[in-house]
């Protein structure tokens, strides 16, 4: 993991430790206010007998989607694929459902529980293409850490 993220990675871990209810909003906000490119920060969770997504805690922008369908949008298809997507600018995506006209870029990483897909951390940055492989590397071993103390 690149060195500017090892901090809030700590960080990220004594929130989990604590076992707070409130663990995962505090993780979100910890995100979009200690990454500057990270403008909204949220959880999504598998509903699979809805086939939806649900929203978990997040930082930022309201937003009415609350649930999404597998498919919809690049979180529904995370939910499909199960499989890191990286939007670097989501004016050139079809499929993308869009939650404030700031938004330029999105990335989603998924979570799994014993190698089952549980949800998703989901971030949109204001910037077009800021999300690098230390942002996914780094977002990947949050997701371990989500589903290790979840």
């Amino acid at each position: 993991m690149h060195t500017k993220f090892l901090g809030l990675y700590n960080s990220v871990q004594n929130l989990l430790l604590k076992k707070e209810k409130s663990a995962l909003q505090e993780v979100c906000n910890l995100l979009e206010n200690e990454v500057e490119h990270y403008h909204w920060v949220g959880f999504y969770f598998m509903n699979n007998a809805k086939q939806v997504l649900e929203i978990g805690p997040y930082a930022g922008e309201k937003t009415e989607h609350n649930e999404i369908a597998f498919g919809t949008g690049i979180c529904g298809q995370v939910a499909k694929s199960g499989k890191t997507f990286v939007v670097p600018d989501v004016s050139l995506e079809e499929n993308y459902l869009s939650c404030s006209v700031q938004t330029k870029a999105e990335i989603v990483e998924p979570i799994y529980k014993n190698e089952m897909l549980i949800g998703q951390l989901d971030i949109d940055s204001h910037h077009a293409n800021p999300f690098t492989k230390d942002d996914e590397e780094f977002l990947k071993a949050i997701c371990a850490l989500v589903a290790k103390y979840i």
